[in-house]
């Protein structure tokens, strides 16, 4: 099993903090995609470079992402 980030993407606001507090920069807004309410989500972009260090996950201010270490 491989780290794994879910992104609970109807409760994200697309705030992008995530994005900011992520080491490895694979963290970003889909600009291409929307949820129920309207926001454009957070995605990853590269799981094979997550650390699992869960930075985003603490940052995340509606609890819209967790993350899980192989």
């Amino acid at each position: 099993m491989a780290n794994r980030v879910t992104i609970f993407e109807n409760v994200c606001k697309g705030c992008g903090l995530c994005t900011l507090v992520c080491p490895k920069k694979i963290m970003k807004i889909d600009k291409n995609r929307f949820n129920d309410k309207g926001y454009n989500p957070s995605a990853v972009t590269d799981i094979s470079q997550c650390i699992a260090c869960a930075m985003c996950a603490a940052m995340c201010p509606d609890s819209a992402i967790k993350v899980e270490k192989e």
